[in-house]
């Protein structure tokens, strides 16, 4: 059997600036930010927002500091629960933190930012939760995206057992056989939310209907992308990515729901 691709063996460092080396995971965040900075900041989104370049900038660092903590958060339980190494990390407290060895759960990053933009809110009480999170989501799918294939170059986040016969699995350097490249395929179902919430966006929906529906549709994809992953642990045949977006389809349903009935709209002339 011809497979139609090799692990291309790319090194995760893209870069050294003298001592420091650069990772290509750092920069795909860094892409992701500068993706939401340049969606927010454009002459619209700062009208509709009401703030300036300085302000968006200073939510940026809010938002910075939310993905930092919540996504180590949640990378530290699952790990602690599949690995069951919490006696390591105990006795080397300084692993809490460690997000420079890599690990980051996108469901705690996402839970980060959800809180960081409520504490933003407290300083600027004009502005609603719905109107800042329409802006924030737009870009998103690009910047996750990334990041997955930045997972694939890292060859983590493996895919589950593959049938050699099918012409697209992938034998991976750090795991046995051949195996589904689930950091891609994830890839593919982020960007192709693209388009949707662009084309949701230029219709100027409800406040809150463009980031609920964003929020609504990465339960769904995430949900599917986790059939090809292995997963770290399983409950009731779901895996732990599972069991966060399924739920988070539900919560994101009630509350495009309500952001429609509301229909309150804030939109620039």
């Amino acid at each position: 059997m011809t497979h139609w691709f090799t692990y291309p063996n790319i090194d995760p460092i893209a870069f050294r600036l003298g001592p420091i080396a650069v990772h290509w995971y750092g920069l795909s965040y860094l892409f992701g930010f500068i993706c939401v900075f340049l969606w927010m900041n454009r002459p619209a989104g700062r009208r509709r927002l009401g703030l300036t370049t300085d302000e968006i900038q200073d939510f940026l660092v809010y938002a910075l500091v939310g993905v930092l903590i919540g996504g180590r958060i949640g990378f530290v339980i699952a790990d602690i629960i599949t690995q069951h190494n919490l006696a390591e990390y105990l006795a080397h407290p300084l692993n809490f933190i460690a997000v420079w060895q890599g690990g980051m759960a996108f469901h705690g990053a996402l839970i980060g930012v959800i809180l960081a933009i409520w504490l933003y809110l407290r300083k600027h009480p004009g502005l609603s939760f719905n109107v800042l999170a329409d802006e924030v989501v737009v870009l998103l799918p690009i910047g996750i995206a990334t990041t997955r294939v930045v997972n694939f170059i890292n060859d983590e986040l493996q895919g589950k057992i593959c049938d050699p016969d099918r012409p697209y699995c992938i034998a991976f350097p750090n795991y046995s056989g051949y195996r589904y490249p689930s950091q891609i395929f994830e890839g593919i179902l982020d960007i192709l939310v693209l388009p949707i919430i662009l084309l949701l966006y230029r219709r100027r929906p409800a406040d809150g209907v463009v980031a609920w529906t964003w929020f609504t549709l990465y339960g769904v994809t995430r949900s599917i992308a986790e059939i090809w992953r292995e997963p770290g642990f399983t409950v009731a045949g779901l895996s732990g990515g599972q069991l966060a977006a399924i739920p988070q389809i539900f919560i994101g349903l009630a509350l495009l729901i309500w952001a429609v009935r509301r229909g309150k709209h804030t939109w620039p002339r």
